[in-house]
């Protein structure tokens, strides 16, 4: 889609007022329908959000499936892996996540603007700041196994986790740009590409990782590694689809020192929103280490690590929605249109609300055959099956949260979210979970119902601010010289 036409079109499904009185009883039936969902926007926006559920789907999968192939070498293996997996999100990939999010604030209400060159200057920006973060995580990365042992996890699966995600620290910084150019694309709604340039590096780690795994003397070893490789290939093919391709002729600037101009705008937006994605990772991650001070240590972090990467998998379908609202809203808003930006919003949040249904229902009829992916132990098919009704609840809840998230980046509101999940993550679920998981006999099942209340009152807040805003112009937080509307 070029920049300079894109505008028109997407906006003009927003404004279609028609009530269809003409058309008698059958148009009136339309009418029902639309009242309960606007069906065009609705439209536009599946097709803006499937290909970013699957995008999402493979870039995380990138990771899952080098964890899954080496947690079949074995029990310890399996929980060596897995920990790894989620202190390299909670640490690093999050954060990188995170850092991204302003761009769909900065990108997003630029396009819709018609600002098409600051695009390319924000998103040099963020590779700059990610790249800073990426040496300072790699560090911590380094040092996983003495940071573990602290936090009173097993030593060998502290060791087995530091040498996995010791291979994984050239995949960080990957991870980094690879999450800037997504924003960049996904702002300016170029989202088919995205499927084949994530779908590819998916099928040659699955193959690489096995390979290196059971063909080489790396081993262990190896699955982290084809991880690392296959980030770096799909950020190639990413950088070089963006350097070819005409309809970012005018969105793509070329090396400039103006960049070094909007550090200071760019962390007013990133930090918050590092800060906002990282706090709801880390109470999923948090439930990992705490599962391992429970008896059974192995079993208890391998089962809690499955949940959550399960519930992370689930949650990369809504957010393709939590995509759709955040560029839907931040591209209304940047062309002035704070009505069309909130009917946009209320349609996502319909739709999150049917996918979490249909999520939720694939779960419950397969949750045996997902859990044979991870493992081939019986004792943890079962402890899983016994802990899908909680985690179905739970992924529900997250759905439904996500998509208030993405309008939360699309407006600029990082800040306030930041306050909501420390508030209901760690003042109200933590603390619920650690009670439950060590003061009674439900063990993980309480700590995951800990983190249900908290995805209970996280989401029910931010849906209360949400429905309360006020749609108005503003102009582009931090960046004072350009007149971007914003909804405050």
């Amino acid at each position: 889609m070029s920049p300079d036409t894109s505008s028109d079109t997407h906006i003009s499904p927003l404004l279609d007022t028609r009530t269809g009185d003409e058309h008698g009883e059958e148009e009136s039936k339309a009418v029902w329908w639309k009242r309960l969902l606007d069906l065009e926007e609705a439209k536009n926006q599946l097709l803006f959000s499937l290909p970013m559920i699957l995008t999402n789907v493979f870039y995380y999968s990138i990771t899952l499936v080098s964890v899954m192939i080496a947690g079949h070498l074995g029990e310890l293996q399996l929980a060596g892996a897995t920990l790894a997996n989620s202190w390299a999100v909670v640490t690093g990939l999050a954060f990188m996540i995170g850092l991204s999010g302003a761009l769909e604030t900065l990108c997003g209400q630029g396009f819709g603007a018609k600002l098409y060159r600051s695009l390319g200057i924000y998103l040099q920006t963020s590779c700059i700041i990610s790249s800073v973060f990426a040496v300072i995580l790699s560090v911590v990365w380094f040092y996983t196994e003495p940071i573990l042992i602290l936090l009173h996890q097993q030593s060998s699966i502290a060791k087995t986790s530091a040498l996995y995600i010791k291979f994984l620290i050239p995949g960080l910084f990957a991870y980094g740009f690879l999450q800037n150019m997504l924003r960049f694309l996904q702002t300016q709604s170029v989202v088919w590409p995205l499927v084949l340039f994530s779908g590819l590096p998916l099928a040659i780690n699955a193959g690489l990782a096995y390979t290196l795994v059971h063909w080489t003397s790396l081993g262990f070893k190896g699955a982290p590694l084809a991880a690392s490789i296959s980030l770096w290939i799909s950020v190639l093919m990413l950088a070089i689809y963006v350097n070819r391709a005409k309809k970012f002729e005018h969105t793509r600037a070329g090396f400039s020192l103006e960049s070094f101009r909007y550090i200071l705008t760019n962390l007013k937006l990133a930090l918050p929103s590092a800060a906002m994605v990282c706090l709801e990772y880390w109470a999923f991650e948090i439930l990992v280490l705490l599962a391992g001070l429970l008896k059974n240590s192995e079993t208890t972090t391998s089962l809690i690590a499955m949940c959550v990467n399960t519930e992370a998998i689930s949650f990369m379908f809504a957010y393709g929605l939590s995509a759709a609202a955040s560029t839907r809203v931040s591209n209304e808003l940047g062309a002035g249109n704070p009505t069309g930006a909130k009917k946009a919003m209320e349609v996502t949040l319909k739709l999150s609300i049917l996918l979490a249904i249909t999520i939720v229902l694939v779960l419950a009829l397969g949750h045996n055959l997902w859990a044979g992916l991870f493992s081939s132990s019986t004792t943890i098919i079962k402890e899983f099956a016994a802990m899908t009704p909680l985690l179905a609840m739970s992924i529900f809840l997250d759905a439904v949260q996500g998509v208030i998230s993405g309008v939360a980046r699309g407006c600029g509101w990082q800040h306030l979210a930041v306050y909501v999940n420390l508030g209901t993550f760690y003042i109200i679920g933590i603390p619920i979970g650690c009670l439950l998981g060590f003061k009674t006999k439900l063990g993980v099942k309480g700590l995951w119902i800990g983190l249900i209340c908290g995805l209970f009152c996280q989401g029910s807040t931010l849906l209360l601010i949400t429905l309360r805003t006020k749609w108005v112009k503003e102009e582009v937080p931090g960046d004072d010289h350009r007149d971007t509307p914003v909804s405050c």
